[in-house]
């Protein structure tokens, strides 16, 4: 074999050795249930043994760009925004991490569905992700790890200081799985810098725009511990955030009535 030969065949085997890996990394399309959710087609499949639903909109928008929003927990709960914005030609998302408290488990199977959806469905590259209650956890930590994949936040009474919810109740399961989650015990919590608030910076200075939507009279997941904090330290940093507060409103119900408000902030602001 000449030598130019040569050089293509390990060209060659090199390129299929790297397509080989990038599969391995994304994974293989599972076998697909469809149905129907509200009115739209529904696809239920699996990543990384996982779960996973989404959902896809009647009509495409405008641009090359498929845009999507990505429920992290409680898909289906007071969906208003996720069927506005399928309305719109969004796609919706969700992968069952129950129980995982957007620790560093869930984060690494979240990049594999991530991955999934835009290899395999060819969404676009930067996702919205919407945080319910603890769902907050998952959703602000996927953007602090992977700030270039998200176009937008939007959270509702979220979760986003361990210490606040579940750590009010230290003895419930709650708070003992959610230690496990992050590999903490209650010798080693003071030293924990995981928390979405620890973290704001990296989404902030990415210019990842938040919206927020919160019952003022919340002792759930209150308001001053959480969505304040978050509120104070993001415009500090130049970030755009608006938060929504429903006077006497407890942590339920959630979102809006009209969702109106919120679909026009992440339509405005959503960079995909």
């Amino acid at each position: 074999m000449s030598h130019p030969a040569r050089v293509i065949l390990l060209l060659l085997l090199v390129a299929v050795s790297f397509l080989r890996a990038t599969a391995a990394n994304v994974g293989t399309p599972s076998a697909i249930q469809r149905s129907q959710w509200n009115g739209f087609e529904r696809l239920d499949f699996t990543v990384a043994g996982r779960p996973c639903i989404l959902v896809l909109p009647a009509t495409a928008p405008a641009g090359p760009a498929k845009p999507w929003i990505w429920r992290t927990e409680f898909f289906g709960h007071e969906p208003q925004v996720d069927v506005a914005l399928l309305q719109r030609g969004w796609h919706v998302a969700y992968m069952d991490a129950k129980n995982m408290y957007g620790g560093p488990k869930a984060m690494s199977l979240f990049g594999q569905f991530y991955a999934h959806l835009v290899v395999h469905f060819g969404l676009a590259k930067r996702v919205v992700l919407e945080g319910f209650s603890r769902g907050g956890l998952y959703a602000f930590n996927f953007a602090a790890t992977h700030p270039t994949r998200v176009a937008g936040l939007y959270l509702d009474a979220p979760v986003l200081d361990i210490r606040s919810w579940p750590g009010r109740k230290p003895e419930s399961k709650e708070w003992a799985d959610c230690l496990a989650a992050y590999g903490l015990t209650e010798e080693t919590l003071p030293g924990f810098r995981g928390n979405p608030l620890d973290r704001v910076m990296a989404v902030a200075k990415a210019g990842v725009p938040v919206i927020a939507v919160c019952g003022a009279a919340d002792t759930t997941v209150p308001v001053a511990e959480n969505t304040a904090i978050l509120e104070q330290r993001f415009r500090e940093l130049g970030g755009t955030i608006e938060v929504i507060l429903k006077p006497g409103v407890e942590h339920h119900p959630h979102s809006l009535v009209d969702p109106t408000p919120v679909v026009d902030f992440l339509i405005r602001h959503a960079k995909f």
